[in-house]
């Protein structure tokens, strides 16, 4: 004889594996998206500080400074599609069903001596649904910090400066987005003295 608890429970396991298999679904329908987005970064100042790194052994790290510009339509990213013997760009939003917010930042890539791969992040910026998604921002000063352990900024021909993004989806994975486009600045080769940024 099966009891109301043992209905209850049956019910309850059936209602969670088809809520299971519905959550699946609707990932599977936005998992393979490519959400790659044209980016435009111009650098119009760098900075490079000699200061005391507290943090440590009690030496002098290098401080580096960067003013910068970024424009990009996150909303809209293109894709090529063939019809009629014509090449159409069609634009499929980035923001759809399944896209709670993206977590933009900017980071600069470089090596050392030391290090063969360094990854600092700049700066950053959240866009939830609904926000303006047309970035076009204008001599923008790092958020964070740009330390380096050591004297790896100085005279450092390769610093490349990237905008990437993670989608916070409903449901499913969060998939890290490299924009296409970066832009890679040498630092110089000598040390600033003035106290202002």
């Amino acid at each position: 004889m099966n009891t109301v608890l043992s209905r209850a429970n049956s019910l309850f396991a059936f209602s969670l594996s088809v809520m299971a298999a519905l959550t699946f679904g609707c990932f599977v329908t936005t998992a393979f998206k490519d959400r790659r987005v044209p980016v435009n970064i111009h650098v119009s100042k760098v900075m490079l500080k000699n200061v005391d790194d507290f943090t440590g052994p009690r030496e002098r790290s290098d401080l580096g400074f960067i003013t910068f510009d970024i424009s990009a339509d996150i909303l809209l990213t293109p894709m090529m599609s063939c019809q009629d013997n014509f090449v159409h760009v069609v634009e499929r939003p980035i923001f759809d069903w399944n896209v709670k917010q993206l977590f933009l930042y900017l980071s600069a890539e470089y090596a050392t001596k030391s290090n063969s791969l360094n990854q600092v992040v700049l700066w950053d910026r959240i866009l939830l649904r609904g926000d303006s998604t047309k970035l076009n921002l204008r001599d923008i000063k790092s958020k964070y910090f740009f330390f380096d352990d050591g004297n790896g900024l100085r005279a450092n021909k390769n610093i490349t400066l990237t905008l990437s993004w993670n989608v916070v989806p409903n449901a499913g994975i969060l998939p890290l987005v490299a924009g296409s486009g970066h832009i890679s600045l040498p630092f110089p080769d000598q040390y600033e003295t003035t106290r202002s940024y």
